[in-house]
């Protein structure tokens, strides 16, 4: 049973909208060749209310969104100063942008889908158990062997791939949310009062003073 609760599907849609503007983009075809584009339609007006199943199918099973959610909140734990990226529902945003028809989309989606699917078979391979079964501990034992693809020893090359696309789609989707941007200090779009300009060090650093 899937018992995380579910983004609103519009909101998930302007989220992945907003945050392709920032996501880097992932290296293409690291473990399987993405299936040609055959035509998508429109895209999505982001003023309608939609269901699951309105636009496009989601990807994720129940198994598969707590294997994303797990995973997110590796990467990005709760700390004193914001949510975890699974309380922000970065595994929906993640669902969302790897399901649309988009040629990188899908791409991005048959990356995610094995890297998932390595996972749950290393986890077996050291464990005995699924990779959302595991302590914090064991995901991080096997997340360290991935997590750096130029230290990533040469039989983890293609989940070491697999884990940076995942890091970067969770990262972008996190730190678009207002929670994420707060935690970096981002104060972007607020009028300000008075604008002083930019501080003295940066102008004498730029040698504009």
């Amino acid at each position: 049973m899937d018992d995380l609760k579910r983004m609103d599907r519009r909101q998930a849609i302007k989220w992945m909208l907003t945050a392709s503007a920032a996501l880097s983009v992932l290296k293409p075809n690291a473990l399987r060749a993405a299936p040609a584009a055959t035509g998508y339609g429109t895209d999505p007006s982001l003023v309608d209310p939609y269901k699951i199943g309105d636009l496009w199918p989601l990807t994720f099973n129940p198994e598969q969104r707590r294997l994303a959610a797990a995973l997110c909140d590796l990467i990005i734990p709760a700390d004193d100063k914001s949510p975890s990226a699974s309380a922000l529902q970065v595994h929906d945003f993640i669902d969302e942008w790897i399901s649309a028809p988009y040629p990188k989309h899908q791409e991005h989606k048959r990356l995610i889908l094995d890297g998932f699917e390595w996972l749950d078979a290393e986890s077996q391979k050291r464990f005995k158990i699924k990779f959302v079964n595991l302590s914090d501990a064991q995901k991080r034992e096997i997340c360290d062997d991935i997590c750096d693809s130029l230290k990533a020893k040469k039989q983890f090359a293609n989940p070491a791939h697999f884990f940076s696309g995942f890091r970067d789609l969770t990262t972008s989707g996190f730190y678009t949310t207002p929670e994420g941007m707060k935690d970096v200090g981002y104060v972007g779009n607020v009028a300000l009062q008075k604008f002083d300009g930019p501080p003295k060090e940066v102008l004498e650093y730029l040698k504009l003073e």
